[in-house]
């Protein structure tokens, strides 16, 4: 396990370090043009370097792989393409071992908690493994179920994820300390979110409560189908459900087969993950191929369902969240620059107090020239179009303070996930076809809280009236008391631009001290006078460098 960890941040801190000299140190010299020009090929690198790393190790590292291949949103092609199989290179425990760790969590043997357990897995995970099995005739009668498939937790993973969460953890310490990182996001509070939710996932009995949750909030929609959950046979390592295996959702041949058009199935899959995020609150984080089923049902107006399975991965978004992601969808959809940035105030992905006029500006030209644009139609696009937008205003959109709030990690996989799947279901897919029908309910619905809105805001404008000589009275008191502070944003600045400027003036005259006092004392005694060349290196780089942008 120590030899795991110490391998984990080898890997890490050598391609931060190849990150920061390409990206941060060589740009600031004028060598621009070399980063841009061995990006790709360093991306490429990077992502066949995590591809080994990641296969090789298993546990969080197979999780960390699978996040990065399902932001096409932020991360090149060059790496979310190599990590696209990595789930499945993930090796298969021996049955013998997995026998052995059921059998002790259900404490009897698999002959007689099942009437047959099939030694195949059904599939092999990082953190798990299934099989397929079935119920004994009393049990069956009692639950209504025969078919089951058994996920049992593979041995030992829970010391594999502590070393994997104290290396994360470091390597976030790491970046929370690159002002590039730390002021577009709290890293360490990332990881403890990606912690959090790796520990609910191999907490089977958790899982077994979120599917159960999950079937609630779609009982009385006939789009959904949830596995029932077998509690008798369920521990915190091993998860008994009902199989409910069916047509893999993005194996278009099957589905064609079947007599259902995948063409239909995509925008029934997307608007279902829209009430998860928008309307329910809750939602399946980890909606990728692997676990979403299209199940045919008889008897019935619609003729097939999409099955969701494994709930190890759930997200909830809180109600001032959700209200904020609704404002976002409504501006998207309506092409609206500012209602979008107002939105992106809400939901905490920009803070309140930044200037954002430009970005406005900026959103209200995307919109006019890229909005309603599918994946397909943004390929076509000549890519120029996108560098002279970048060059236009990429400045405005670094310059702002915006951060991932929390929560917001599996809101983005969630959706990337959605669109990826929908655009394999039709390559045509337009994710935009979706949204603006979906927006328009949602914005009938905020019209129909119109009245109660009112009511509310009339209230809190009396409840302000009724204070307002009270606290008139308190900031008479404070001004004649002297206790009033008056703070000037631009002179704090300013003061601060100062502060910066004198510290690099000092650097600068230590440095030349040190180099100095070495080159004279070097012909007397050579250690101590290159000692001191040496030591002049750290104001030189702190007069060159400090208060630049990253550090």
């Amino acid at each position: 396990m120590r030899a795991r960890y110490r391998r984990i941040l080898r890997f890490a801190s050598w391609y931060l370090a190849i990150t920061w000299w390409f990206e941060l140190f060589l740009p600031r010299i004028g060598l621009l043009k070399i980063a841009e020009r061995t990006r790709s090929k360093r991306m490429r690198r990077f992502a066949k370097a995590f591809h080994v790393l990641a296969a090789d190790l298993g546990g969080l590292m197979i999780k960390v792989g699978q996040f990065m291949s399902s932001r096409l949103d932020v991360l090149p092609p060059e790496i979310t393409k190599e990590l696209e199989g990595l789930q499945d290179e993930v090796a298969p425990v021996p049955f013998a071992a997995i026998r052995a760790a059921a059998e002790a969590e259900l404490g009897m043997s698999l002959e007689r908690a099942f009437a047959m357990v099939d030694e195949t897995p059904v599939a092999a995970a990082s953190l798990g493994q299934a099989h397929r099995a079935r119920l004994s005739p009393l049990d069956a009668a009692d639950t209504g179920l025969d078919g089951v498939i058994i996920k049992i937790q593979r041995p030992g993973i829970d010391e594999i994820i502590d070393v994997d969460l104290a290396a994360l953890r470091k390597v976030g310490g790491w970046l929370s300390h690159v002002r590039l990182v730390s002021k577009r996001v709290d890293m360490p509070a990332l990881v403890e979110e990606f912690a959090q939710t790796s520990l609910e996932e191999i907490d089977y009995l958790h899982e077994a409560a979120s599917c159960v949750r999950f079937a609630e909030a779609f009982t009385d929609d006939d789009r959904v189908g949830v596995p029932g959950v077998v509690w008798e046979r369920t521990t915190r390592r091993v998860l008994t459900l009902e199989d409910v295996t069916a047509i893999k959702i993005t194996d278009v041949d099957a589905l064609v087969a079947a007599g259902i058009d995948p063409v239909e199935v995509a925008p029934v899959f997307a608007a279902v993950m829209f009430d998860q995020l928008f309307t329910k609150g809750f939602f399946h984080a980890d909606p990728h191929p692997g676990n979403i089923f299209v199940t045919p049902v008889v008897d019935s107006e619609r003729a097939w369902k999409l099955t969701f399975i494994d709930f190890g991965m759930m997200g909830e978004v809180p109600t001032s969240t959700r209200s904020g992601l609704r404002k976002l969808l409504i501006a998207a959809a309506s092409r609206d620059g500012r209602g979008l940035v107002n939105a992106m105030r809400d939901v905490g992905v920009l803070l309140p107090s930044a200037e954002t006029s430009e970005l406005e500006r900026a959103m209200t030209t995307l919109f006019a020239r890229f909005g309603g644009m599918g994946f397909a139609e943004l390929r076509e696009v000549d890519p120029r179009e996108f560098r002279d937008f970048a060059v236009q205003f990429g400045d405005v959109v670094r310059s702002l303070p915006f951060q991932l709030p929390e929560n917001f990690l599996l809101i983005i996989r969630a959706m990337s996930l959605t669109s990826g799947v929908s655009s394999a279901l039709n390559p045509a897919f337009n994710l935009w076809d979706s949204v603006e029908p979906y927006a328009a309910q949602l914005l009938r619905d905020e019209s129909g809280n119109l009245v109660q809105d009112f009511t509310k805001q009339a209230l809190e404008t009396a409840g302000i009236v009724f204070r307002l000589p009270k606290r008139l009275d308190a900031l008479i008191t404070r001004f004649e008391d002297g206790t009033v502070a008056v703070t000037s944003p631009a002179l704090e600045k300013r003061i601060l631009r100062l502060e910066r400027t004198a510290r690099q003036v000092v650097s600068a005259l230590l440095f030349g001290a040190l180099l100095i006092a070495g080159v004279l004392l070097r012909a007397d005694d050579a250690v101590l006078g290159t000692v001191l060349i040496v030591a002049s290196v750290a104001p030189l780089l702190h007069a060159l460098f400090a208060g630049r942008r990253g550090f």
